[in-house]
């Protein structure tokens, strides 16, 4: 590929500004918007030749953008991501995609019909670790998926426009999508707000599926030891995944239940199971940062017309399960319908 893709990106925050490292690197970066003159000031020395505006209309307007990058603050992530669809440009939006299942909706129309691509940031679709355990499960070696566990905690960032749920469930919940291949069908979630009136410090929820496996997820940002660790627990073995660890990120356990021969699994005695405990294996797994393979999978499918892996159809199934889950916090935790 000689020509390189030409984006454009909008939001250069905390999380911004790791996302425009990653695209200055693999694509042409032809302008960055933000709403903080200072922020625009240390960017444009940072990376000179790059055009800085506040104004969004800058790069709407610019016919050689193909392609706009959305990491502003998810109230404003709709309008953003609406309008470069719109212009006729592609786009990658920071996850959630959309505060409402309808606003999601209508991404995903707007970019079929003007036949562009949007792509949602679910940065763990991309991950070695998860990509790995993906591939045990759908290679059947962690037999029959029972349940997924994730925990995502830590003390901050405390934020003022979302609770922990809707800030660090988007994650958890597409993995969840990936892990257990049925259509979830009702969640369940309860929280509270110490902090701040209003918006949950702490939710625990439950995704339940048509298939009967469910999902719990436990969020926080106000927990005192950062946990990024998910546990997929199948009828042949087990598998933990664990961002945190620098060294370790999926340990693999040869461990399950056994049903004695002739007896149903849902035999009347317990004498008939017997617990079988193996070996624990910790696989090597590539190094490649996982948000440069996200970054990289946008570009190649800018350049390519391809499918993004988490399009705007993934991004709509993880919206509709953060406002079920947002509609049974409101309930004390009543189970609603996705």
């Amino acid at each position: 590929m000689t020509d390189r893709v030409r984006i454009a990106q909008v939001g250069v925050g905390y999380w911004g500004k790791n996302l425009l490292r990653n695209f200055h690197s693999l694509a042409d970066v032809q302008t960055i918007c933000d709403a903080n003159p200072d922020v625009l000031s240390r960017i444009g020395a940072q990376y000179p030749g790059v055009k800085t505006t506040g104004n969004f209309d800058d790069i709407l307007n610019d016919e050689r953008v193909q392609a706009v990058v959305v990491a502003t603050e998810t109230p404003l992530h709709f309008d953003f991501a609406r309008r470069a669809l719109e212009a006729g440009k592609h786009v990658f939006v920071e996850k959630p995609m959309a505060q409402t299942v309808e606003q999601a909706e209508d991404l995903v129309r707007i970019a079929d019909d003007n036949n562009v691509r949007v792509m949602v940031g679910h940065l763990l679709l991309y991950h070695p670790a998860f990509r790995y355990v993906e591939g045990l499960i759908r290679n059947g070696d962690l037999g029959e998926v029972y349940y997924v566990h994730s925990q995502r905690v830590n003390l901050g960032i405390i934020r003022q426009k979302e609770n922990a749920f809707e800030s660090l469930a988007p994650h958890d919940l597409s993995i969840a999508l990936m892990f257990i291949h049925s259509d979830p069908v009702a969640v369940s979630a309860q929280g509270h707000a110490y902090l701040q009136d209003g918006i949950e410090d702490v939710v625990f929820a439950t995704v339940y599926f048509a298939s009967g496996q469910i999902a719990h997820l436990h969020t926080s940002w106000l927990d005192p030891q950062k946990q990024r660790a998910v546990t997929v627990v199948g009828s042949n073995k087990m598998a933990i995944i664990d961002d945190v660890s620098s060294s370790e990120k999926v340990r693999l356990y040869d461990k399950g239940v056994v049903v004695a021969p002739g007896e149903s699994r849902y035999a009347e005695y317990a004498e008939a199971m017997s617990i079988r405990d193996g070996d624990i294996v910790i696989p090597k797994l590539p190094t490649e940062e996982p948000l440069r393979a996200e970054c990289k999978h946008f570009v190649d499918c800018v350049a390519t017309g391809t499918n993004p892996r988490s399009d705007g159809r993934n991004g709509l199934a993880v919206v509709r399960m953060l406002s079920a889950a947002m509609t049974s916090l409101r309930n004390r935790g009543a189970a609603v319908e996705v």
